[in-house]
């Protein structure tokens, strides 16, 4: 039974499938054929993710951190959470380690949340993409309109959830 549970949202899908393959079958191979090319494609990305945020944990001091990303970092914590997410490289769900990363070593929920927004907004390959498909004029307005509604969710996050309170759960989740 626990197992039931702790696969359900699994099962669920795995059922809803089943009932599409009654229905349609090449849609059913279709989905299984995209499913697997995310999984592999995720499979390649996050060990190098995973060596990458190891070597980060052990170069990058928390002193260093907290002075550029911490509760007192100012405007630097905001130009430099940009800076990070604008040369970052690939999907969203390869931002989360480093998060996690950054949460331990002292920056703040502020940021972090920040860093996660901007991550996905305004990494180069998304800019050069939208000013060429959209215009310069709607990007811009895209990209300002992002990073306030993020900088602002990270603000509120803040009030909410502390950083010693995230850690502690993480800490009680491994245990």
């Amino acid at each position: 039974m626990t197992i039931l549970k702790k696969y359900r949202f699994f099962s669920i899908l795995l059922l809803g499938l089943l009932i599409i393959a009654f229905i349609n079958h090449s849609i059913a191979l279709k989905t299984v054929q995209i499913t697997g090319k995310s999984i592999l494609d995720m499979l390649f990305l996050l060990p190098p993710i995973f060596i990458l945020v190891g070597l980060l944990d052990q170069w990058v001091k928390k002193e260093s951190l907290i002075r550029y990303m911490g509760e007192k970092s100012g405007i630097y914590g905001v130009f430099f959470t940009l800076l990070l997410a604008t040369v970052a490289a690939g999907p969203l769900y390869i931002a989360f380690p480093i998060a996690v990363l950054l949460l331990k070593k002292g920056a703040s929920v502020r940021y972090i949340v920040f860093f996660l927004g901007a991550w996905s907004t305004v990494k180069l390959p998304v800019i050069v993409y939208e000013i060429t498909s959209f215009g310069s004029k709607f990007t811009l307005i895209h990209i300002f309109f992002g990073l306030v509604f993020y900088y602002l969710t990270g603000i509120l996050f803040e009030k909410f959830y502390n950083r010693q309170t995230l850690i502690k759960h993480d800490i009680k989740k491994k245990v």
